[in-house]
């Protein structure tokens, strides 16, 4: 069984805010209805829709706007990371996307750590480049150096 359902938000692979899409109950009943993600497409809502399709429209803009200028910030940036080396610049530890966030707030940019496309831990010294998907329609490149220090 399908639902018919109106999202309130932008989802990546659904759909965009304020469209009518066709999910199935339990997604709509346990996940998407429950987190404020969509409303039931009901006469009364669609109604509704139509009336406040400007308001989404101009917080969908915003979002995108803002997105756009992290993004910005983002590709203008060239991180650091130091971690300790041994023989044969054996590195002990790893850069995480944790690492990668915080050092990118400590710069002033609030990314969540979801969101850096890290595939696995960095565990090795030399350059690189991760994607950041800020906004379901806006994903930048991340550059840092991954720099030895002796003990």
């Amino acid at each position: 069984m399908s639902m018919q359902i109106i999202l309130t938000q932008t989802m990546e692979h659904l759909g965009a805010a304020g469209e009518l899409v066709q999910v199935k109950n339990g997604y709509a009943r346990n996940y998407l209805l429950p987190k404020g993600l969509a409303v039931s497409a009901t006469a009364k809502n669609k109604r509704k829709l139509e009336h406040d399709r400007k308001a989404i429209s101009q917080r969908v803009a915003k979002e995108v706007s803002s997105a756009q200028s992290i993004a910005d910030r983002i590709n203008g940036m060239r991180l650091q990371f130091e971690r300790q080396v041994g023989e044969d610049d054996k590195m002990f530890g790893s850069v995480t996307s944790r690492d990668l966030a915080k050092q990118l707030e400590v710069a002033g940019v609030k990314v969540d750590s979801k969101k850096i496309q890290l595939a696995e831990p960095i565990k090795a010294i030399g350059k690189y480049d991760v994607p950041v998907k800020i906004h379901p329609s806006i994903e930048c490149k991340l550059k840092f150096f991954v720099v030895g220090k002796a003990n």
